[in-house]
């Protein structure tokens, strides 16, 4: 709520007058409207103080106007990223500016904010966009994996490779994956577009215990900055007897959706894995793979059946897609394992209300204020996407005040109608 006191005008003084009633004044949410805007473009890291633009010029305001019009950056953050000087129009950097701060896990970093002048009130739509540096290497969640493989395996079986990951984004996020020399595995990278870079050992001949039951590799995830940042990961080969067949699932990707604030315990898939080996060799037992696995906070697979189900609260806000990474592994004294992924979109509901930001741009107002006097400035949101993210605002039409739309959710309240201290000095 935002309270607004009328000041009696009295020989050119002004005097705080008590409150007589109070009005309300009503927000209600619904629609969406947009208008132009300036763009600009910075790296994050920048030092303070790092021109961004002219934003006197590019707005055509008259650099002389500026300091006797007050103007100034709003922003909808604790922290003043921005600032501008009044002398000379000049948007600079005002605090330190780090990308994976503000917009993590986002391929664009988009920062709004407002420009305010008064006497008369414009307001101008301002959005920056902030640009990633490669200041982030890839790393591993463990420092060791270990992988048994029995010697009797073929060449080509597989073994999957725990993920790295990479705060930044774009081309500086992980790109490519290397193995160092070794005379029994290759390397194979996998990048399927909506999947993460993922790698797989893939054995290229037989293996011998009584020669090497040991093999050390070294696996290094490598980044796409210019110059690239790398991070390692050590892996242990334990070459093992018996137990001829992996278990095999139908297919290694598997897409579903699920809505958000489906209840715990709600079975989602039930995947199928089959070996060809007899008795105890077949048995098998599903498992989710949890080092760097978001997914196994908020789903569960039962180790007989192969369901899938959901444990955790899904919020399409927090996470839209989930990928689980499913293992089956056979009872075998040796056990040989294989892998699938699971790709869960999340679908959003409609469960968040709008929410309302007031900023106040006057304390109190003069009774003989001029219509379109800037009093506040007001910002809606909504969590939710699409339809269910859409809104709009209005005000009481009986009241002397009205919203003005600047762009999208960004709204001034403003003097719409007389003022009349002494039949109504304060709203709220």
């Amino acid at each position: 709520m935002c309270a607004l006191h009328v000041l009696e005008t009295t020989m050119g003084c002004f005097f705080h007058v008590g409150s007589v009633w109070t009005a309300s004044l009503m927000l209600l949410c619904f629609m969406d409207v947009s208008y132009g805007q300036i763009v600009y473009s910075v790296s994050e890291e920048v030092d303070k103080g790092t021109v961004v633009g002219n934003i006197a010029k590019d707005l055509s305001l008259n650099i002389q106007e500026l300091e006797l019009r007050m103007f100034q950056i709003v922003s909808g953050t604790s922290k003043k990223y921005f600032e501008v000087n009044v002398k000379d129009g000049i948007l600079y950097v005002n605090e330190r500016i780090d990308r994976e701060e503000l917009c993590p896990n986002t391929p664009k970093c988009r920062m709004h904010l407002e420009a305010v002048a008064h006497n008369p009130l414009n307001l101008y739509r301002v959005e920056v966009n902030v640009l990633d540096l490669n200041d982030n290497a890839p790393y591993f969640p463990v420092d060791l994996h270990i992988v048994n493989i029995t010697e009797n395996a073929v060449g080509g079986d597989r073994f999957l490779l725990p993920l790295a990951y990479d705060a930044d984004v774009g081309s500086n996020s992980v790109k490519n994956y290397k193995l160092s020399s070794n005379e029994y595995f290759s390397l194979d990278v996998q990048n399927g577009g909506e999947q993460s870079v993922s790698a797989e050992l893939v054995l290229q001949k037989p293996l011998d215990r009584e020669k090497q039951p040991v093999i050390k590799l070294l696996l290094t995830a490598v980044d796409g900055g210019k110059p690239p940042r790398s991070g390692t990961l050590e892996i242990i080969v334990n070459v093992l007897d018996i137990n001829d067949n992996s278990p095999i699932f139908s297919k290694p990707l598997f897409k579903i959706t699920v809505s958000e604030n489906t209840p715990v315990g709600a079975e989602i898939i039930r995947l199928n894995a089959t070996d060809a080996d007899d008795g105890i060799n077949s048995e098998i037992v599903y498992s989710l793979i949890e080092h760097g696995n978001l997914g196994a906070e908020f789903f569960a697979i039962h180790p007989e059946t192969g369901t899938i189900t959901v444990k955790g609260n899904i919020d399409y806000e927090e996470h839209s897609v989930f990928e689980l990474r499913i293992q089956a592994k056979d009872k075998g004294h040796y056990p040989k394992s294989t892998h699938c992924k699971v790709l869960i979109e999340v679908i959003d509901e409609n469960d968040n209300v709008p929410e309302i930001s007031v900023t106040s741009l006057l304390n109190s107002v003069r009774e003989d204020a001029k219509t379109g006097t800037g009093v506040a400035l007001i910002t809606v949101s909504d969590k939710d996407v699409g339809k269910n993210g859409v809104v709009n605002c209005r005000s009481n039409q009986y009241l002397p005040f009205k919203l003005k739309s600047s762009y999208k959710n960004y709204y001034s309240l403003v003097v719409d109608g007389p003022l009349d201290r002494e039949s109504t000095s304060q709203y709220n």
